[in-house]
């Protein structure tokens, strides 16, 4: 393993910890008996308090210095004295480990007391401090100059959603995001099962990828010898606990699907699905309106929130807008009766790039996402879709060649879908076989017979209606965020790109040792004099060390800086 000067010296000061007889990852529990949230909010002088916590900063005046603790509530201020940690004889406590041994990014515990500075900062006197856990990697520095603008941030995307867990360090507003998550996921479940309704869990891995119209993973399961999918969806899972008499139930499900990654597509996402007995899309789509009413509340504190330039109202009830009225107003265009034919030759004719796989749905599907998704930025229904679209749900009870079903759009984009669910076996066994003729053509998204799932209808479900709700591109719109990878703790990246090796030679030392000697920046000018390299020599090993990242320059104000990057 390459290691950077940094990780080099922080490995040196690892083994003169042991050698001091200190244990860097001791295993022993560490009792906290406050946060530096409880500390803020029942602050009162002299109070004893325990915390623990990553330091993020200090700075070193002889014996004493100024550091900053940060946990999982936040951070606090703590001063360290040297006569107040070391009150004997021996200072090394202080004087080597404080001072010479301990890194940002380290993780301490810290025994003390409260006061208040000068200028009325809650501060915690150090009295003891532990070392619970030695950072051997650096933490990335950010600075910020008298003008407030911040220069060395974490703010490359694919490091961090890479190193999430040093972004969570650095940047602790993107904890608020997950925080947030989680209410949305809590407010849900509550919603749910004030309602009466069941949680539950269906199979990952499924003989036959059901349930939606998608392209599946495949494995390989060895002890069955048989193919496995990871599932597409769970609706058939669900649809099956309907027949065998539940009358309400749901799951939040990860869901995985060999497709295309985009700011609002990740290969693995969570959904939910929910499905009530003796409801239909109209029932639903008024339960739905209200669950999100209720979620948003939950979640920001009211019924709106923003998302780019828009303020969104979650408030019920929402719009409703027919797909044929929607296709009609922004294209011109009535898509009632028409052929496939008439509706590849009208899409080619606008813009759209159709193939001859696509049927009937697919076709419309493509025009209504084009010309007419964009345009629904408030929580608006789109209803009554075209039966080739919606394989799975009941034909529309008074509109010929339509289906009851809807999509919520918010800022042109689709979170919920939800149906009247198809409970004619052998109406859903016809639509199954007209998703094989598709699939024959060449559609690798249409759906599979399941014949299970045929079998359970024929025992008899009840009339019902479900929903599915995708929640990872909800709590993108309740948090203002465009990409779907900055509300995932872990999205999918492309394999990571090996890091250059390369050798330092001794000009190269000479300078990684004067700039690991103090902490921050320095200026370019004293590095270079302390370096006492020829002019050339310098140019050519300050090169090396910024062209490949070990070392970076930077101009603030009139002054040229260097530092470690």
């Amino acid at each position: 393993m390459q290691l950077s000067e940094q990780e080099i010296i922080r490995r040196e000061k690892l083994n003169k910890l042991t050698e001091m007889g200190i244990n860097a990852f001791p295993a022993d529990e560490y009792t906290i008996t406050d946060t530096t949230e409880s500390i803020k909010q029942d602050f009162s002088e002299s109070k004893q308090v325990k915390i623990a916590g990553r330091l993020m900063s200090r700075r070193i005046q002889g014996k004493a210095s100024f550091a900053e603790l940060q946990d999982s509530k936040g951070k606090i201020q703590v001063y360290f004295n040297r006569d107040e940690i070391c009150p004997g004889e021996d200072k090394e406590l202080y004087n080597e480990v404080y001072k010479h041994l301990l890194d940002i990014g380290d993780i301490i515990g810290i025994e003390g007391e409260l006061f208040t500075t000068q200028v009325g900062e809650m501060t915690v006197l150090v009295k003891n401090f532990t070392l619970l856990t030695k950072a051997l990697r650096p933490l990335p520095q950010a600075k910020t100059d008298e003008n407030g603008v911040v220069h060395d941030g974490f703010t490359d995307p694919e490091l961090r959603y890479r190193q999430r867990y040093v972004d969570l360090t650095v940047n602790p507003q993107v904890k608020e995001i997950f925080v947030k998550r989680t209410k949305l996921f809590n407010a849900m479940r509550t919603f749910f099962n004030d309602a009466g309704y069941f949680e539950v869990e269906t199979p990952i891995l499924q003989s036959i990828p059901g349930g939606a119209a998608a392209k599946p993973f495949i494995t390989h399961h060895n002890a069955l010898d048989i193919p496995l999918y990871l599932r597409i969806a769970n609706e058939l899972y669900l649809k099956r606990l309907i027949v065998g008499g539940f009358d309400g139930v749901y799951e939040f499900s990860k869901n995985f699907r060999n497709e295309g990654m985009d700011r609002t597509h990740n290969p693995e996402f969570t959904a939910m699905e929910i499905y009530v007995a003796y409801k239909d899309y109209n029932w639903m789509m008024d339960f739905t309106e209200k669950l999100l009413e209720f979620c948003a509340t939950q979640v920001n504190g009211n019924a709106e929130s923003t998302f780019g330039e828009h303020t969104i109202n979650w408030k019920a009830p929402y719009p409703r807008v027919s797909m044929t009225e929607a296709i009609l107003k922004f294209t011109g265009f009535d898509i009632t009766g028409k052929t496939e034919k008439e509706l590849y030759d009208f899409a080619k004719s606008i813009g759209i790039e159709v193939n001859e796989t696509m049927g009937k749905g697919k076709l419309i599907d493509e025009i209504f996402g084009e010309k007419c998704e964009g345009n629904f930025i408030q929580p608006t229904f789109i209803t009554d879709y075209p039966i080739e679209m919606s394989p799975l749900t009941k034909k529309h009870r008074s509109k010929e060649g339509l289906t009851e079903r809807f999509e919520l759009m918010v800022c042109g984009k689709e979170i919920a879908n939800a149906y009247s669910e198809l409970n004619d076996p052998i109406d859903q066994r016809e639509r199954f076989e007209a998703q094989m003729t598709l699939s024959e053509r060449g559609d690798d998204e249409a759906m599979f017979i399941d014949q299970d799932f045929l079998r359970a209808l024929e025992y008899g479900m009840p009339p019902t209606s479900g929903l599915g709700i995708g929640m990872d591109r909800l709590i993108m719109f309740l948090t203002d965020n465009a990409s779907i990878q900055e509300v995932l703790f872990f999205p999918q990246m492309r394999p990571e790109k090996a890091v250059p090796q390369i050798e330092l030679g001794e000009d190269e030392k000479v300078i990684l040792e004067i700039l690991n000697s103090q902490e921050g920046a320095m200026s370019l000018a004293e590095v270079k004099e302390r370096s006492q390299l020829s002019g050339k020599k310098w140019d050519k090993a300050s090169k090396t060390l910024t062209k490949n990242n070990i070392v970076k320059v930077e101009k603030i104000d009139e002054n040229l800086l260097m530092k470690l990057a």
